[in-house]
């Protein structure tokens, strides 16, 4: 089923529209979708006792982000994004530079969440390396498939499983707080100064990305003028206080070097301890399908926007092209394609930074528009850029410490996106 037939609560809707509990479901589960898994373990060594510090950090930028996205939606009035907002600016040339950039970081993420199929499943039946990069390929493929076919956006399914990993993430939460010892914070490793928050928030920024999804299909929205900004800020509010809460429970149940160890698959672990091989069945399932459902959505999103790129001739004209099931299949297969390579080619902590700091730079981008734009609760979009630009700062140099390649290849795309994209265009179109 289409979103344009889904609508609150699941239940078709007259207009076709979406109704204030598919926004605020599909807003938060594409945060949740897979982020979460995989990033706990990378915080806790990033920042040791301070990892719940580290997800409020990042998670006031994500809230900002989410404030300005929503405010400039209503301001403008059309879906798109980032990349509409600039257009309405008659900024066509930076519009392209950022969505390129932001193509490449929806690709980062579909990579990162086939990555983390591959552990959770993998993990449940005791595979090795094979079967961890056959599942994420597999997923990968069936999903690009699905995309194909022009069932990209099955509402109802997602709003069901986001609901179901929401449940299983704050049960373990709770199970997990309640077993509270301050001692397994630093257990196995050296406890770290506070400042040690940035290095944290700045490495997992990309554990918030999602949010803007929405604002693709604004003009899908039911009363949107007056529902989206409370339901997009909100749904990151609380995506904020899951994340916080997630942290510090599963390090009670599994100890801070539990969390690094297991990094991979560091929630599985803690509800394996918490409820033995039921926890471990119910935690896969629930990582399982948030990042099916987290590939799914963000591959046919993401395919929609190259295909919107490509029409106002800043992508190649071929991402524009369409199948008989309206899809946009040069854009699905390549991005698929690129976001399985990656899967079983990047290692989780690169996959997770690169990822985080092409978000960042994006939510930067749209928290200075908005605080240009928008003359009301300008302390909002004020406080994520000036935070936003710390955490860039920050992670700009933790990559330059320990993924110096990395950080080239995302610099050297950037310069590319830049400077090189009229000649490519020109090539092209």
């Amino acid at each position: 089923m289409s979103a344009e037939r889904i609508g609150g609560g699941g239940v078709a809707n007259p207009d076709g529209k979406l109704g204030a509990m598919s926004v605020f479901a599909l807003a938060a589960g594409g945060m949740v979708g897979g982020g979460i898994y995989v990033a706990l373990g990378v915080v806790v060594q990033a920042s040791a006792q301070w990892a719940w510090l580290s997800f409020l950090i990042a998670g006031i930028v994500a809230v900002t982000s989410a404030f300005s996205y929503a405010r400039l939606s209503v301001l403008f009035g059309k879906s798109g994004g980032a990349f509409e907002f600039l257009e309405e600016m008659k900024h066509s040339g930076l519009a392209g530079t950022l969505s390129w950039m932001l193509l490449a970081g929806y690709v980062l993420t579909i990579a990162l969440y086939g990555y983390a199929f591959g552990e959770y499943v993998a993990n449940a039946f005791g595979g090795g390396p094979w079967m961890k990069r056959g599942l994420s390929v597999g997923a990968m493929v069936g999903l690009t498939a699905l995309n194909l076919g022009g069932l990209g956006k099955m509402t109802m399914i997602e709003i069901t499983i986001v609901c179901a990993n929401l449940l299983a993430l704050m049960a373990l939460a709770v199970f997990g707080l309640m077993q509270w010892d301050p001692d397994m914070m630093t257990r196995g490793i050296e406890a770290k100064p506070v400042s040690a928050t940035l290095v944290g928030a700045a490495a997992i920024f990309v554990s918030y990305e999602g949010f803007q999804l929405l604002t693709y299909e604004y003009d899908q929205i039911r009363k949107a003028d007056t529902r989206f900004v409370p339901l997009l800020t909100g749904s990151a509010i609380v995506v904020v206080v899951i994340y916080i809460a997630v942290a510090l429970g599963a390090v009670m149940l599994i100890g801070a070097d539990g969390a690094i160890n297991e990094k991979s698959v560091a929630l599985a672990v803690a509800a394996q301890k918490a409820w033995g091989v039921m926890g471990l069945a119910v935690m896969t399932l629930a990582a399982a399908f948030a990042t099916s459902a987290a590939i799914n959505s963000t591959l046919y999103s993401s395919a929609r926007l190259a295909a919107r790129v490509a029409e106002e001739k800043e992508l190649p004209s071929f991402f524009s092209k369409t199948n008989k099931q309206d899809a946009p299949y040069t854009a699905i297969l390549t991005f698929g394609a690129a976001a399985g390579l990656l899967s079983v080619t990047g290692s989780l902590s690169q996959l997770v930074e690169a990822a985080s700091l092409v978000f960042l730079m994006t939510f930067l981008i749209v928290n200075v528009i908005c605080l240009r734009r928008v003359a009301a609760w300008r302390i909002v979009p004020a406080t994520g850029v000036i935070l936003g630009g710390i955490l860039g700062v920050v992670l700009v140099w933790r990559l330059a410490q320990n993924a110096p390649i990395s950080l080239s290849v995302v610099v050297a795309y950037a310069f590319g996106a830049f400077f090189l994209r009229p000649v490519i265009l020109k090539k092209f179109l």
